[in-house]
C-alpha cells in the first residue's frame, strides 16, 4: 500500500504493546499525531472534535516499535561487486534507494550504514521523496593499505605512492588512510560529507582479499587519532575487527563499538563490559555469504564458528550487544537481513532479542551526540513523544521470534514518522 501522510491522527485500538522495554504487553489503545506518539493508554482513546482521525483496529495484534539494524551497508548490500566496479554512480544510488525501501517494507525504522556513500540517501528519505527507514551514515569506511576496506588492485598503486584512487574510493564506498596525519583528514572528510559516526578497519575480514584474519590494522596512534578527531565532533569510532589483538588496541583507543567481535576470548569480551564498549555483532550463518574462492570461504566459515560462543561469554558478562546482518555485494541475498533477526532466538530468549532490535540498537545509535539526525525525540519505543516508528505483528513475537523471518505475511502494518507505509488490514 503507497504511504499516507503524516499530518492526520492515527489511533491503534486493541493492541497489546510491547514498549521495547518491559516483558509485559499491555493492552490499550495507542494515538499518534503527526510524526510522534502522543499517548499509551490501557483506557479507549476517543476522537478529537474537529481533527481526523484513522483508526486502525488492531484486533489483539502486537504493536511494537520499529526495528533498527546496526550494520547494513545501503549500496552495498544493493550492489553486486561488478555494479560498484563498473555502474555509474546513480546506478549506484538508485539501487541504494530502492534497498532502502525495502529494507522499511521488512520492518526495519533505523539503521546504521557502516560503509557507503549514503549521506545524500538520507536527505532524500527524510525529505519524504522516497521511503526507506532513518539512515546513520558512516559514509566512506576508512582503511590502511592492503586493510580490509582496501579493494584496490594487487597491481594498483596506492595514492600515497604515486598512484590514483582505486574504484572503492572514487564511489565513495572505502577511504584508505595511512599514518595519523591521514587518518585524520579521512576521518575530517567523512564528517564533513554527513557522517553521524565514523567507521575504521582495524583486522582482516572475509570479503577481503589481501588481510588474514589474524592481521592487526592501524597503529595505536591512528586509532586515536580517529578517537580525537571524532570526539571533538562530538561522535564516536566503530571498529571492523574480528581478532582479539585488534579488538584490545581497539578498546585502549577509546572506540565505543566493535563491530564483529567473532574471534574475541572470554577475557577480552570480560573487558568489554569492563569499559562499557558495545559489541556490534551479527548471528551469522556460513551461507549468509558466499566466496567464488577457497580462501575466503575458509575466513568465512572461521568467523561463523565464533557466534555462539561470543554471544554466550557476552550475555555471561553483561556485554551491551546490538543486532546488525552486515549484508555485502549479493542483492539477491539481502531479504535474508529478517530471518537473521529471527535468528537471535538461537541464542537469545526472545524478549532480549526484542529489546535488542528496537531500543537496544537505538542506545548505541544515540551515541552519535550532536551528530544523532534524530535526537530530537527518542526511537525504539512505544511511549509518548518518541518518534511514531511501529509494526503491528499479526501474531506475538515474544512468543515466537519467527514471525519477524516473514514480514510479508506477518507485518501487517508498517508506520514510520506517522506516515503508515504498509496496512493490509
Amino acid at each position: 500500500m503507497a504511504a499516507t501522510g503524516s499530518g492526520e491522527r492515527l489511533l491503534f485500538r486493541d493492541v497489546r504493546v510491547f514498549d521495547g522495554e518491559s516483558a509485559t504487553l499491555v493492552h490499550g489503545d495507542v494515538l499518534i499525531d503527526g510524526d510522534r506518539i502522543e499517548a499509551v493508554s490501557e483506557s479507549p482513546i476517543g476522537d478529537a472534535p474537529g481533527r481526523e482521525t484513522v483508526v486502525i483496529d488492531g484486533g489483539g495484534r502486537v504493536l511494537m516499535p520499529g526495528m533498527s539494524d546496526a550494520h547494513v551497508h545501503l549500496v552495498g548490500n544493493a550492489n553486486s561487486y561488478l555494479d560498484l566496479l563498473t555502474g555509474s554512480q546513480a546506478h549506484i544510488a538508485l539501487n541504494g534507494v530502492a534497498e532502502a525501501r525495502n529494507m522499511l517494507s521488512r520492518g526495519f525504522t533505523a539503521v546504521r550504514d557502516m560503509a557507503g556513500d549514503t549521506a545524500s540517501i538520507k536527505t532524500a528519505v527524510d525529505r519524504g521523496q522516497f521511503p526507506g527507514p532513518r539512515i546513520y551514515p558512516s559514509q566512506a569506511a576508512i582503511s590502511q593499505t592492503s586493510g580490509h576496506g582496501d579493494f584496490g588492485f594487487v597491481y594498483d598503486t596506492p595514492t600515497e605512492l604515486g598512484g590514483v584512487e582505486n574504484r572503492s574510493e572514487a564511489i565513495g564506498f572505502m577511504r584508505i588512510a595511512n599514518g595519523e596525519s591521514q587518518v585524520l583528514a579521512a576521518v575530517r572528510e567523512q564528517l564533513k560529507r554527513g557522517a553521524s559516526q565514523i567507521k575504521l578497519m582495524v583486522g582482516g575480514g572475509a570479503a577481503s582479499m589481501y588481510d588474514p584474519l589474524y592481521t592487526v590494522q592501524f597503529t595505536a596512534g591512528e586509532l586515536r587519532a580517529a578517537v580525537d578527531a571524532a570526539t571533538d565532533y562530538g561522535t564516536y569510532v566503530a571498529t571492523h575487527v574480528y581478532n582479539v589483538t585488534g579488538i584490545r588496541r581497539a578498546i585502549e583507543a577509546g572506540v565505543t563499538s566493535i563491530e564483529h567481535g567473532h574471534l574475541a576470548d572470554e577475557d577480552t569480551i570480560a573487558l568489554m563490559a569492563e569499559r562499557g564498549v558495545w559489541l556490534s555483532m551479527q548471528p551469522f550463518a556460513e551461507d549468509d555469504h558466499h566466496f567464488p574462492d577457497p580462501g575466503r570461504a575458509e575466513k568465512n566459515r572461521e568467523i561463523c564458528g565464533g557466534v555462539e560462543r561470543v554471544y554466550g561469554w557476552a550475555r555471561e558478562h553483561g556485554v551491551q550487544v546490538a543486532f546488525g546482518t552486515d549484508l555485502l555485494l549479493e542483492p539477491e541475498f539481502a531479504a535474508r537481513q529478517s530471518a537473521m533477526a529471527a535468528r537471535l532466538a538461537d541464542y537469545f530468549d526472545n524478549v532480549d532479542a526484542l529489546r535488542m532490535l528496537t531500543s537496544g540498537n537505538a542506545r548505541l545509535f544515540r551515541m552519535a551526540g550532536e551528530r544523532d539526525p534524530y535526537r530530537d525525540a527518542p526511537f525504539g519505543v512505544i511511549a509518548p513523544g518518541a518518534w511514531a516508528d511501529v509494526l503491528l505483528v499479526d501474531g506475538n513475537p515474544l512468543d515466537d521470534l519467527s514471525l519477524l523471518a516473514d514480514p510479508a505475511k506477518y507485518l501487517a502494518v508498517i508506520v514510520k514518522g506517522g506516515v503508515v507505509h504498509k496496512n493490509v488490514l
